[in-house]
């Protein structure tokens, strides 16, 4: 008799698997493409924080000066056990990631069990989907949080749905036994979602409405107000046990999560006296011009051939891979939850449509494939494959066209995952080589060619952080919030940055046009990679500022 894989085994499995993905994407980038690091600036930010809490035990940018601008803490406190242990930050970053993939993998397979247990190879299918998935790869070979925060979601909602099933049981066996623990266990994976991300916040708060709608539900079935005479009338049983303790289920909910990011508020409030980082409010101020000039439609959706990235659209970047042939499911999965009453994944809808409309009113940027966007894509496969499924089993058996049909799109569906994991990789290794011969050729050039007491005006900062450990203007706001405010006016930038004394400033041209074509600025170096012109856009280079 077969028997299935011990919970260790099947995580090791999920593991395994995802750090033979995650290789393959190392291995393309290093032997293809010639280039080993990461695929944006804002991972050596994160490096950067990292290996200075571990040097001096400081959230600092700069070494000394502490900084608000960290968006995720608990991604650089990973991060920095790495420096602590010794190990090549290369290593310990890629294999950190890598297993959150295999985690996310396996947490999903788990949820999709809780949810549609009577279709339990739903969650295995998908699952494998995420594994496979090109985005959730190249985010867990990135040096972000953004799989830290796929998983931390995934898990906070696959042990919500353990903890009502067995509240349900409870109700059903008329114990009135309901531990807090429950509660302040999901307050805490909630606290440290929020540190990852602060849009974590939105989960929390769903989770806590969610409790809201259940106590609800138990209460119109103890009054009997459906038509049913209820458990209430069964003798002996305390009337406490049907009634869900809504205040105590929030209460432990918020001291858990309250316990985690006090001190984060806190420390913002003394550094900024504003409560979240500067990140937060710097790209909302940087990215202002497209919520003026483009309708929320567009921002949602997008327009096909339109040739801006940023206005791709919030919805429609996350379908770029084999997820594409998942929506006919995803439309169906939504019409059986409302056909079905299924109330347990009210949640799941929510958050899923509720993420990428809030990117959508104020941030609706779609760069580097959506990166902003991969966390809502774990959800949609979810609801996808479970719509899928249910879609498969309504095509009559008699039907040969039908039958056919319906083994095509599965065929297709795992086809065109393999696909896209391959075409991930290109991505990734181009991604890489971008940032390699740019932003950490620049920096590693500033470190040998400029004074360590140099001021520099720089967008971006990240590896110039990293490897040149100059004193630092950052013109995107994220360690220096007195730019925010002026954030889109060069004019202003070019005064701030002559009245701090600025020595050099770093950018590339296209991104300031007026900026560099001061008559005070003189370019002292370019990368002259031919690697930025392909794709599109223009080298790197460093100025000399004169007073």
């Amino acid at each position: 008799m077969n028997k299935k894989p011990s919970r260790p085994r099947a995580l090791g499995l999920w593991v395994g698997a995802a750090l033979v993905l995650g290789l393959g994407y190392l291995a393309v980038s290093a032997w293809g493409f010639g280039f080993s690091g990461f695929p944006l600036d804002d991972a050596w930010i994160h490096q950067t924080y990292a290996r200075n809490l571990a040097r001096s035990g400081q959230l600092a940018f700069v070494p000394g000066v502490p900084s608000a601008g960290s968006t995720a803490p608990l991604w650089s406190f990973l991060l920095s056990l790495g420096y602590l242990l010794g190990i090549p930050f290369k290593i310990w970053t890629y294999g950190l990631g890598l297993i959150l993939l295999g985690l996310t993998a396996w947490t999903v397979t788990r949820l999709g069990r809780r949810l549609f247990p009577e279709q339990p190879g739903v969650g295995l299918w998908a699952g494998l989907f995420c594994l496979f998935e090109w985005h959730l790869i190249w985010a867990a070979v990135s040096g972000m949080e953004t799989i830290l925060f796929v998983w931390l979601s995934l898990f906070l909602v696959e042990r919500y749905a353990a903890t009502k099933r067995m509240a349900s049981q409870r109700i059903d066996e008329c114990s009135d036994d309901n531990s807090p623990f429950a509660g302040f266990s999901l307050g805490l994976i909630g606290g440290l979602l929020i540190l990852t991300r602060p849009e974590g916040m939105g989960l929390v708060g769903l989770v806590g409405l969610d409790m809201a709608y259940g106590w609800w539900r138990q209460r119109r079935e103890l009054l009997g107000t459906e038509g049913t005479p209820g458990n209430s009338e069964v003798p002996g049983a305390p009337t406490s046990s049907y009634e869900f303790p809504l205040l105590r289920a929030w209460l432990w909910l918020a001291v858990g999560a309250v316990l985690l990011i006090a001190p984060y508020i806190a420390f913002h409030l003394w550094a900024t006296g504003l409560p979240f980082p500067n990140t937060f409010y710097a790209k909302q101020a940087e990215y202002r011009a497209i919520l003026d000039h483009f309708p929320l439609w567009q921002r949602l959706f997008g327009t096909f051939g339109e040739p801006v990235e940023t206005v791709q659209g919030v919805f429609r970047v996350i379908f770029i891979g084999a997820q594409f042939l998942l929506m006919p499911g995803l439309l169906f999965a939504g019409w059986l939850t409302f056909k079905e009453r299924r109330t347990n994944l009210i949640l799941i809808w929510l958050w899923w449509v509720g993420f990428l409309l809030l990117y959508g009113l104020r941030l609706p940027v779609t760069y580097q494939h959506g990166r902003y966007q991969i966390p809502a894509i774990a959800w949609m496969i979810l609801l996808g494959v479970w719509g899928t499924a249910r879609l498969l089993q309504e095509i009559p058996g008699r039907n040969v066209a039908l039958r056919a049909l319906s083994r095509a799109w599965v065929l297709s569906l795992a086809v065109l995952a393999l696909a896209f994991t391959a075409i991930g990789a290109q991505a990734y290794g181009r991604d890489v080589r971008f940032i390699e011969s740019e932003m950490v050729a620049t920096a590693r050039w500033l470190d040998s060619q400029t004074s360590p007491h140099a001021l520099i005006a720089a967008h971006d900062i990240g590896a110039i952080g990293y490897f040149a450990q100059r004193p630092l203007i950052d013109l995107a706001g994220l360690i220096t919030p007195e730019v925010i405010p002026i954030i889109r006016n060069e004019a202003a930038l070019f005064d701030f940055i002559n009245s701090r004394q600025a020595d050099y400033l770093v950018t590339f041209p296209s991104w300031y046009p007026e900026l560099t074509r001061n008559s005070k600025l003189s370019r002292l170096y370019s990368t002259g990679s031919p690697y930025a012109p392909q794709a599109g856009s223009d080298n790197m280079a460093v100025y000399k500022v004169s007073r």
